[in-house]
C-alpha cells in the first residue's frame, strides 16, 4: 500500500500506530529475522521471544526513567481489569482507599473497587460538572488509606491532571492509559502506574504496570493467583502465555519513540498540536470546548459545533478527507480528537483547516 494514502486517524482507542511500526511489523509478518516463522508462531519461552520482551521491557524503562526497585509488567485483561486488580492486591480487607473521580473511567474504577473493600471517594470533579478538577486542599481524604487512586487523563471528557497529588506516604496509584508516553513523568512520586496499550503502546489486548516492589506480596489470601503481583513479577510475566503478538508490536513501538528522541521529544510535539487544535477552537464562535484551560487534555480533544444538527455533515465531511473517527463517545456527544504520539502534527493541521472550511461554509 501507499502509506500516502493512509487517513488520518483520530480514534480514542485502539488508536492509530506509527505508520514505521506497521511497515516493520509487516516486513516481519511471515519471517522474522530469517528464523522462517512469525513471531505470533514463536513459543514465548524460546530464547528469541524472551530477547523480544525483554528488549521490550528495557526500553520502557529506558524512555520513562524507571527506578530499580519498580517491577514492569506486560498482563491481559486491559486496564480495566486492573480496576479489580489493585484493590486485591493493595486494599486490605478491612483497610480504606481513597478515589478521585474526574469522569467515566475513574467512576468505573471507583464502582469496580468497591465490590472488594471500603472505598472513599476523597474528591468529585461532578461538582464541576467533569469540566475541572478540584485542587487538592479541597480533598476529603482517609487518615489510614492504603492508596489513592486517580486517572491522570479521562479520554471521554478530555479532562487531565497538569499536576501529580502530593500525599505523603500513601501510595498513588493512577491510570495513565491514555496520556503515557506522551510526556516525561517522575515514576518515583508513583506507588502503581498502568496503562491499557491500545492508546500510546500498541496494540489491544495488554496493560503495563509498573509497580513498586515494596507493594508486592500484599495480595489477599482471596486473589486469583492470575491476579496477584508478585506471582506475575516471579514470572516475568509469564505465569501463563502472555500477549506475545501486542508486547512485541509494543516493543517496536518503544523502539520508535527511541528514534523520534524519546518522551521529550513527544511532549514538544504533543504541545504544539494540542495548542493548535485548542487555538482553532477558542478563536472560533462556531466550534467549542467548556473544559477549564488548566485541566484540557493533551491527547484527547472533545469539541462541539454551534449547531449538533451540523454534526454528521460535519463527520461525513471529514471522512471524505481522510480525518477518522472524529465523532464524540456515545456518552457525552459532539466531536473528539483523540491526538495521541502516532498521530502527528500534519494531522492535526489538516483537521484545523477543514475545521475553518466547515465553518466557513456552513457558519
Amino acid at each position: 500500500m501507499d502509506v500516502s494514502k493512509r487517513a488520518f486517524n483520530f480514534c480514542a482507542g485502539p488508536a492509530a500506530l506509527p505508520t514505521a511500526v506497521l511497515q516493520r511489523a509487516q516486513a516481519e509478518m511471515l519471517d522474522w529475522q530469517g528464523k522462517g516463522l512469525s513471531v505470533m508462531e514463536m513459543s514465548h519461552r524460546s530464547d528469541e521471544y524472551m530477547a523480544i520482551a525483554a528488549k521490550a521491557e528495557q526500553d520502557l524503562r529506558d524512555l520513562l526513567v524507571v527506578p530499580n526497585d519498580y517491577k514492569v509488567l506486560f498482563l491481559q485483561g486491559g486496564a480495566s481489569q486492573q480496576f479489580a486488580e489493585i484493590p486485591l492486591n493493595l486494599l486490605p480487607e478491612e483497610g480504606v482507599a481513597d478515589y478521585v473521580d474526574t469522569g467515566i473511567w475513574s467512576k468505573k474504577a471507583i464502582e469496580e473497587a468497591k465490590r472488594f473493600g471500603r472505598i472513599n471517594v476523597a474528591a468529585s470533579a461532578k461538582a464541576h460538572d467533569y469540566f475541572a478538577i478540584p485542587g487538592q486542599n479541597d480533598w476529603q481524604l482517609s487518615k489510614d488509606a492504603a492508596y489513592l487512586h486517580y486517572c491522570s487523563n479521562e479520554t471521554i471528557g478530555g479532562l487531565q491532571f497538569d499536576w501529580v497529588p502530593e500525599l505523603g506516604d500513601t501510595p498513588l496509584v493512577v491510570d495513565m492509559s491514555s496520556d503515557i508516553l506522551s510526556r516525561p513523568i517522575d515514576v518515583s512520586q508513583f506507588g502503581l502506574i498502568y496503562a491499557g496499550a491500545q492508546k500510546n503502546i500498541g496494540p489491544s489486548g495488554l496493560v503495563v504496570v509498573i509497580v513498586r516492589e515494596d507493594l508486592l506480596g500484599r495480595a489477599r489470601s482471596s486473589c486469583p493467583t492470575m491476579l496477584d503481583y508478585k506471582v506475575s513479577a516471579d514470572n516475568g510475566s509469564m505465569y501463563n502465555t502472555p500477549a506475545t503478538y501486542s508486547w512485541y508490536l509494543s516493543g517496536l513501538v518503544f523502539e520508535w519513540l527511541k528514534e523520534q528522541g524519546g518522551v521529550e521529544a513527544m511532549e514538544r510535539i504533543n504541545r504544539a498540536k494540542q495548542e493548535l487544535l485548542y487555538k482553532a477552537i477558542d478563536d472560533s464562535d462556531f466550534y467549542s470546548n467548556p473544559v477549564a484551560h488548566n485541566a484540557r487534555s493533551w491527547m484527547n480533544v472533545p469539541f462541539r459545533l454551534a449547531d449538533e444538527k451540523l454534526d454528521k455533515a460535519f463527520l461525513a465531511g471529514a471522512d471524505a478527507r481522510g480525518l477518522l473517527n472524529l465523532k464524540g463517545h456515545r456518552s457525552v456527544g459532539g466531536m473528539r480528537a483523540s491526538i495521541y504520539n502516532a498521530v502527528g502534527l500534519d494531522a492535526v493541521e489538516a483537521l484545523v483547516a477543514y475545521m475553518a472550511e466547515f465553518e466557513k461554509e456552513h457558519g
